[in-house]
């Protein structure tokens, strides 16, 4: 008998790379790749860092607009607000170390995204978070939500940069692939923002910030580019380790450092460490760089230069440094206690160039790096049958509309996530207007920046609803983020998106991405938002199937007047509520539809030029003073927003919707169902009937009005009354209950 062991697997496809590319990295070379020359082309080329299967479909949002400073390409994009001022954001995933680590990895989520605002010149105000998990009565989800909101709150309340907003959403195909996804707000003088190219030739290469160690390798760039397995969940080792207070002070060192004009160029460390950011500088610059591995500063002996190359230790930067300058950068350094390193310098090769001491342990020309690498055509095809399982049934169809309500209303989708925001600092900065809980998108003011008025800032997605329908799920996203500034007073002025999905090599999850930015392009273009920036998180999946897909919108408005944005709570009895806006609810994709075990393929398409025109009657309104509070129609419906307005004032309201019920078709689908379009406006009688008056083609329904102790809701002569003290229970009462 003979017996012979297993081949022994190629040491690319180890590294994530296809055989086809390895040839494609030999061509291009003229030669085989060393070792070293191999690791950093397998994070170069991965899905994380080359988007490779998504960069020819991102090409058709719009990204031009009169108030765009940057637009997608740099580490964040930015707006122009005014008096001078740009405001910088980027929303960002670490979905795959968090599933892995949730603690360190949403943390160091978070630190990631601040350095890609302030690598660009803006100081970080303002942090908002977007959370999805598998349903809370499993104990790994519970698990992953309490040590992802307790590493956001740990870095962001660390650093000192205020958590103003965000979501949470339980479904199950979110069980073992979470997604954490984190956007960061930052303000700078438009003057000092400053891009990443790396420019003259002769100039330093000086490596700013924290030592470099293991952690981290093959991290965020290889876990975000394949499924995750039970291999990638005992991979914790990879998942890079945070230190706010390093990052701190790094923060405010490169702020000096901008402010003084010292740099012409600064870079993040992301994932992919040094590969990246320094191929990337040297792309963007049309140059070459050298890199002295030797002279990084290393926490851990004996690295070989392929580790120190592809390293995502975090809190770290890299910037150009004119030679003349060097000392006095070295100097802002050392009075922040930031290391700061010249390791490398700029040339007119054109080629990345790794260096050990004497010895050159990689040459690679940069446009193989990255402007050369593999761009893949999707193959996109509808499912032939559901991609996923309907939702546990939880509730029957024959309940009472009152016990309903509540179910509803205290379901983890719709339930107040009071219990996770209140880990998080919302105020420090002394900027906030509105904090979460207290209106539809926060608020802060640019008084101290020497800007005038405010901001409003806001994320938003919904997975079961793409999911049904990915082109008007994608467009719904759209809309209620922008709904959701106008209930400020905002008009948008860019946005920022991260595009959750399976593995695009099937023609399912390709369709659905296609249909999805199909979706955020039209819904961009008829409302007159610029793409500025945004990040691509695929293979999103495991043994069990892919994630719903998760198109997760953050926008920035302008507000001009802080002092008239609005609450979402009512504010006294007698005021007339109106329902504003083209709102058709349906029960397809809703939060009823999944509790009674259902869920639709297909979503009602909403008539984008209808809902531009009622944002902007909407937002016009907040804006006139006239109005007291202002809470759009979401999740759980029109009678779950109701009711959110009741227990966050502890005033009642007594309401009739027969008209609706009317459209809608069923008194179901009027309390309960779901759809854009709709926000509940209420004022003085007086203000609500001049809205009226002035609303043009925009519907406007007078349905009621604030006072009391209940929520009665009236329909064709028939009343559900549900206490507010019952109402505020049920809504608060979900999370604090899964953490006793």
């Amino acid at each position: 008998m003979s017996s012979s062991a297993p081949a022994a697997r190629p040491r690319h496809r180890e590294l994530g790379l296809t055989d086809a590319e390895y040839d494609g990295i030999v061509t291009r070379l003229g030669r085989e790749p060393n070792p070293t020359e191999l690791a950093v082309f397998s994070l170069m080329w991965s899905e994380h860092c080359a988007y490779k299967h998504s960069r020819r479909l991102l090409r058709l949002l719009p990204t031009d607009g009169p108030a765009v400073v940057m637009g997608p390409g740099e580490n964040a994009g930015a707006v122009d607000v005014g008096d001078g001022l740009a405001v910088a954001f980027k929303v960002e995933s670490h979905n795959h170390p968090s599933a892995v680590e949730p603690f360190q990895g949403a943390a160091t989520g978070v630190g990631g995204i601040l350095r890609d605002v302030f690598a660009i010149g803006a100081r970080p105000i303002a942090v908002l978070d977007s959370l999805r998990f598998g349903e809370p009565d499993s104990p790994r989800s519970r698990y992953l939500l309490n040590g992802a909101v307790a590493g956001i709150g740990h870095y962001g309340n660390s650093i000192g940069v205020a958590t103003v907003g965000g979501e949470i959403s339980f479904e199950g195909p979110y069980e073992h692939n979470c997604l954490v996804n984190a956007m960061c707000v930052g303000i700078a003088p438009r003057e000092r923002m400053v891009r990443s190219a790396a420019a003259g030739v002769g100039n330093h290469l000086v490596l700013l910030g924290a030592l470099t160690g293991r952690d981290g390798i093959g991290g965020a760039s290889v876990l975000a580019s394949a499924e995750l397995d039970a291999a990638s969940l005992a991979a914790r080792p990879t998942v890079q380790i945070g230190d706010p207070f390093e990052e701190n002070r790094l923060m405010h060192c490169c702020l000096e450092l901008l402010d003084r004009g010292l740099l012409p160029s600064l870079q993040d460390l992301g994932a992919a460490g040094l590969s990246s950011s320094a191929s990337e500088m040297a792309s963007k610059g049309g140059v070459g760089i050298d890199l002295d591995v030797s002279k990084v500063p290393l926490r851990e002996e004996d690295m070989e230069p392929f580790e120190v190359m592809v390293s995502e230790s975090q809190e770290r930067m890299l910037c150009v440094v004119e030679p003349e300058r060097i000392d006095e950068v070295i100097a802002v350094a050392e009075r922040w206690i930031v290391r700061a390193t010249p390791i490398g310098t700029v040339t007119d090769s054109d080629r990345l160039r790794v260096l050990d001491g004497d010895e050159v342990v990689g040459d690679v020309p940069v446009s193989a790096l990255v402007d050369d690498c593999p761009v893949y055509d999707l193959t996109p095809e509808p499912p032939g049958a559901p991609l996923y399982a309907a939702p546990p049934r939880r509730l029957e169809d024959d309940g009472e509309i009152g016990d309903t309500l509540l179910a509803v209303l205290g379901s983890p989708n719709v339930a107040s996530k009071r219990w996770a925001y209140e880990q998080y600092d919302s105020y420090v900065g002394s900027r906030t207007v509105r904090r979460p809980g207290d209106a539809d998108a926060a608020v802060l003011h640019l008084h101290h920046d020497g800007g005038a008025g405010a901001i409003a800032v806001a994320i938003d997605g919904n997975g079961r609803r793409v999911a049904c329908d990915p082109y008007a799920g994608a467009v719904e996203a759209v809309l209620e983020c922008a709904r959701n500034l106008a209930c400020a007073g905002a008009e948008p002025l860019g946005l920022t998106n991260c595009l959750n999905f399976g593995n695009p090599e099937k023609p399912a999850i390709a369709w659905q991405l296609t249909r999805a930015v199909e979706g955020l392009r039209d819904a961009c273009i008829a409302l007159g938002v610029p793409v500025v920036g945004g990040n691509v998180s695929l293979y999103n999946e495991g043994s069990e199937g892919p994630i719903y897909p998760t198109p997760v919108v953050g926008m920035v408005g302008r507000v001009p007047d802080s002092e008239r944005t609005l609450p979402s709570a009512w504010t006294e009895d007698g005021h007339a509520i109106a329902l504003v806006g083209p709102f058709r609810p349906d029960l397809a994709g809703s939060e009823l539809e999944k509790l009674r075990g259902r869920l639709a393929g297909w979503l009602p398409v909403a008539d984008l030029e209808a809902q531009r025109a009622a944002l902007v009657l909407v937002r016009d309104a907040v804006r006139s003073g006239r109005f007291a509070s202002a809470h759009d129609v979401s999740d759980g419906g029109l009678a779950c927003a109701l009711a959110e307005c009741c227990a966050a004032s502890g005033l009642g309201a007594r309401v009739d919707v027969s008209a609706l019920v009317d459209e809608a078709g069923s008194l179901d689908a009027a309390l309960f169902g779901e759809g854009p379009g709709g926000v509940l406006l209420a004022g003085a009688p007086d203000a609500v009937e001049n809205l009226v008056a002035r609303a043009g083609s925009v519907p406007v329904r007078v349905v009621g009005s604030t006072g009391g102790t209940e929520l009665v809701v009236e329909a064709r002569g028939a009343t559900v009354a549900v206490s507010v003290a019952r109402a505020r229970e049920a809504h608060e009462r979900t999370l604090p209950d899964l953490f006793p």
